[in-house]
């Protein structure tokens, strides 16, 4: 059950980055929608760049996420085989 631990470790922290990378998006994406309406180009460009880079980064984090989620359930179901 170690490797099992470690696995729903690592999966936590996956989930903390998610959530805090998700929080992020909407933020900027307030900010976005401020700046369309007050029509300011140059801050606008800017917010959009990095709402852009966090999706980017997010959708590595969903990725490496379901991975070990994946890695996660291998260890489950070999640790069950072990001990059984």
């Amino acid at each position: 059950m170690e490797q099992f631990d470690i696995e729903v470790a690592k999966q936590l922290e996956i989930m903390d980055k998610l959530l805090y990378l998700q929080a992020e998006i909407e933020r900027c994406q307030s900010i976005e929608k401020q700046l369309i309406e007050l029509e300011n180009g140059t801050k606008l460009l800017s917010v959009q760049n990095e709402i852009k880079e966090m999706k980017e980064e997010l959708l590595s984090i969903q990725l490496l996420f379901k991975k070990q989620t994946e890695e996660t359930l291998r260890s489950y179901k070999k640790s069950a085989i072990t001990s059984a």
